[in-house]
């Protein structure tokens, strides 16, 4: 833990560091176990939280004075049991959480570099890239992100894209002390920068990707979910030495890059020349081919030139291969370590391929908002396909304003559109596809299928062996929620079994 950081401390929180290498640090009170030390995050049930905290043995209560004035009104007998360390009404409770991680898990100074992407789209196919480069030269990462937190080893399913701070923490000390990783992943969520669920992680790099209309239903505007993301650039997440990899074809990763001063270790990377004005850094490719096979592209950064092939399709796949390499030339790598991504197969539910025995060309994928439906739709249409099929739904008891812009986005490309159920959570499907509807007004032909396996099983039967199919929303997600309950559901499997193949 920075030095700096421990004299911000309040002096009650500073003598309880001694103890935190000792015991249990917990914020979740259903997870307390005897002798433990409970951060009391602010809410309506702060009291009652510390109340169970109390009662499954914690030894500490770390709560602001209010909340820990109500506790003892209100649990005298708790109260006095325990040691209960009451912050004056300002504190910031997810600052001393992330300060008492850093001090417990000992995460401020890392044998590794700790790379953080954020964006709204790309974010996990660059964390699969950056893996898929490391184990290719011999190295070892660490992943924590949508699909799993996961390094040799380790694998655990990931409930959140970017986990709560105790387990940002545990999980970069755990890498660190079983000696198994070279460098760490993380996939950063606006949801995580602006909860400081990332904070007193020193990140040594930073890739922003892009920024599109994405939950506003938490955020105010999209200036509001701009500056989220654009905290992992700037300090506590940023130091003066961090490398950055943002792309320059989008207008937010201008408005980045123009607030960031000029240094060496952070580069800007796009499609086509580099705009003459820019003092920074540029990595700049040119597309040569992109087909149904996938990309071929020519590199340029400083005085090197070279060639790449992936297996990856579109432009926005050439933009993630971009941010993977600028940060990857930063750490020391060299071109010629780049010839691994002829091999990479692609992240799980990212345009991932399901082979079958009928020829059909069948994708699936995790696009969710208006901009990553017209990004994967534009790419399958440009490399050939004679029809593009697109079935897709919007989740439940998110932004509704987002459902007739998911509609005019899959209208925008497809020939076909199969509108039906996504995550309708508790909302019911058929209200959220008239939602929807309005947005399909210009699409060729529009089914509706409430049912997705019956939707999935109806594109399959429309598709031809010069169509694409596409099955987009829920990607690599193996459930379905429906009310408060998730149920197994898989688009692969369920493709698999429609098509009998493995």
């Amino acid at each position: 833990m920075k030095k700096q950081h421990q004299n911000e401390l309040p002096a009650s929180i500073s003598a309880l560091l001694p103890e935190i290498a000792l015991h249990g640090l917990k914020s979740h009170s259903g997870q307390v176990e005897p002798g433990d030390i409970f951060v009391a995050l602010p809410g309506e049930k702060a009291v009652e939280y510390m109340a169970q905290a109390a009662n499954s043995g914690a030894k500490t209560i770390v709560a602001r004075e209010d909340a820990a004035a109500d506790f003892k009104n209100a649990y005298p007998n708790l109260a006095d049991k325990l040691n209960l360390c009451s912050l004056p009404a300002g504190t910031d409770m997810r600052d001393i959480l992330a300060a008492l991680a850093a001090a417990k898990f000992n995460t401020a100074a890392l044998p590794f570099p700790v790379i953080g992407i954020t964006g709204t789209n790309g974010k996990t196919t660059i964390t699969y890239l950056f893996e898929h480069l490391y184990t290719s030269t011999g190295k070892k990462a660490g992943v924590m992100g949508t699909i799993n937190y996961r390094w040799p080893g380790h694998q655990d399913k990931a409930p959140l894209t970017t986990p709560d701070c105790l387990t940002v923490h545990s999980n970069l000390a755990r890498m660190r002390d079983q000696g198994r990783v070279d460098a760490a992943f993380l996939e950063v969520s606006s949801h995580a920068l602006s909860q400081k669920r990332v904070l007193g992680v020193n990140f040594d790099g930073a890739v922003f990707t892009n920024l599109t209309q994405d939950h506003l239903d938490y955020h105010k505007d999209m200036a509001d979910y701009f500056e989220a993301k654009s905290r992992l650039f700037f300090p506590p997440y940023a130091g003066s030495a961090q490398l950055a990899a943002i792309n320059r074809d989008q207008d937010y990763g201008r408005k980045l890059l123009a607030r960031l001063p000029d240094r060496p270790g952070i580069i800007a990377y796009g499609l086509g020349p580099a705009p003459k004005e820019s003092s920074k850094l540029q990595l700049e490719a040119e597309i040569i081919s992109c087909t149904t096979a996938g990309l071929h592209l020519e590199m340029r950064f400083k005085n090197q030139t070279w060639r790449l092939e992936s297996p990856l399709i579109g432009a926005y796949n050439a933009e993630n291969l971009l941010a993977v390499q600028a940060i990857a030339l930063l750490l020391g790598f060299s071109p010629a370590d780049f010839v691994c991504f002829k091999d990479f197969p692609g992240a799980p539910g990212r345009l991932e391929r399901i082979e079958n025995d009928r020829g059909l060309h069948v994708f699936v994928d995790y696009a969710h908002t208006p901009d990553a439906l017209i990004n994967v739709q534009k790419e399958l249409k440009n490399v050939g396909f004679k029809r593009l099929i697109t079935v897709f739904g919007c989740g439940g008891n998110r932004d509704r304003t987002k459902r007739p812009l998911m509609g005019a986005a899959v209208a925008k490309y497809a020939d076909i559109a199969i509108l039906t159920s996504d995550n309708p959570r508790c909302e019911e499907p058929l209200a959220i596809m008239q939602d929807v509807l309005p947005g399909l007004a210009e699409c060729p032909q529009t089914i509706q299928e409430e049912d997705r396996k019956k939707a999935i099983a109806i594109g399959l039967e429309l598709a031809g062996p010069d169509d694409a199919l596409l099955i987009a929303g829920k990607g690599h997600e193996d459930y379905q929620i429906i009310g408060t309950t998730k149920y197994p559901y898989s688009d692969q499997q369920v493709i698999r079994e429609i098509l009998k193949c493995k």
